[in-house]
């Protein structure tokens, strides 16, 4: 079985984590977002690319979510004594290797696909990662601070603001001069089935299908698509989805996020047993809907989300 998952940092990583438990022998694509990378210290960061290959190989920071194990901070100490900032996005030492290869690599002319290709040879995450593109896509968000309008970069809201005040806005800066990156239109066109994990359906997902080509190629693929909500009664089960859906004018509720997506893109859609009233309306909107547990509590219970996942993309096959 060939399957296309889109995916961001936390939620996207650890439901990959148990759709590989849940099929073993399948041929699992992943289209990362690159909406989050930021340069930082003259490095270029991809954290949800990073997230998603620690993850699957290993070396992630399991309390955290994000970050390497067993880090250290020294490189940051040494910086902030220098008074060369942000101190407030806290790259680890071993995490620096990663992005100081990266920028390398990149300096030498090396596309952001074959850079994360050079990197997965190290970490063997066991499926295909590649960014949604090789160009350069930033994620903004407008805010007012201080009574002044103002854009931000995602990871200063989200980091340093801590969402603290109202998204705005949200602009996927360069997405519309953006390209799939070599390889994300073929894994479309030839898989089974295409997973939208439950990540942020703004800023993660949904600045993937932002990039031109992408959307498209998923709704004319002829394959099942199926999305697993994250939102679970009424509020995200991790983050804060529910600033980014407010800033796009969505309501925080799973049924919402699935009329977000659309028919026209989603044929199947997983919402928690604690939100199974909503079933009707989702279905009402045309896409085929199922409650079942969504909460990702350990290696077990993610892999029962992806196979729930998978036999409602069969259910909609047939």
């Amino acid at each position: 079985m060939r399957i296309v998952v889109l995916a961001g940092g936390i939620g996207g990583a650890r439901f990959l984590r148990g759709l590989k438990a849940a099929t073993p022998d399948a041929d699992i694509t992943v289209i990362g977002n690159t909406g989050d990378d930021i340069h930082l210290f003259g490095l270029k960061v991809c954290p949800d690319l990073d997230t998603v290959m620690y993850t699957l190989g290993g070396g992630i920071n399991e309390d955290q979510g994000w970050g390497r194990s067993d880090e250290t901070f020294q490189v940051k100490s040494e910086l902030a004594a220098y008074g060369v900032g942000p101190e407030w996005f806290g790259l680890g030492d071993r995490d620096f290797a990663t992005h100081i290869v990266r920028t390398q690599m990149l300096g030498a002319g090396y596309p952001l696909s074959a850079v994360t290709d050079a990197l997965c040879d190290r970490w063997q995450p066991g499926v295909r990662l590649i960014p949604m593109s090789d160009d350069r896509v930033e994620t903004h968000v407008a805010v007012e601070l201080e009574g002044e309008r103002r854009a931000v970069h995602f990871q200063e809201y989200w980091v340093r603001l801590r969402a603290s005040v109202d998204a705005l806005a949200v602009v996927p800066v360069g997405a519309e001069q953006a390209k799939p990156a070599p390889g994300v239109l073929e894994a479309i066109a030839a898989a089974d089935v295409v997973l939208f994990p439950p990540s942020n359906p703004v800023v993660s997902v949904g600045t993937i299908l932002s990039v031109p080509g992408i959307r498209e190629a998923i709704a004319d693929a002829g394959v099942p698509v199926v999305g697993l909500s994250p939102i679970v009664g009424d509020a995200p089960v991790r983050g804060m989805a529910d600033k980014m859906l407010a800033a796009v004018g969505v309501e925080s509720s799973a049924a919402a996020v699935a009329e977000h997506y659309g028919s026209g893109l989603l044929d199947g859609w997983l919402v928690d047993t604690a939100d199974g009233a909503t079933v009707e309306r989702v279905e009402a909107a045309g896409i085929r809907c199922r409650a079942v547990p969504l909460m990702m509590t350990d290696l077990d219970a993610t892999a029962e989300m992806a196979r729930a996942a998978l036999a409602l993309a069969e259910e909609v096959r047939t």
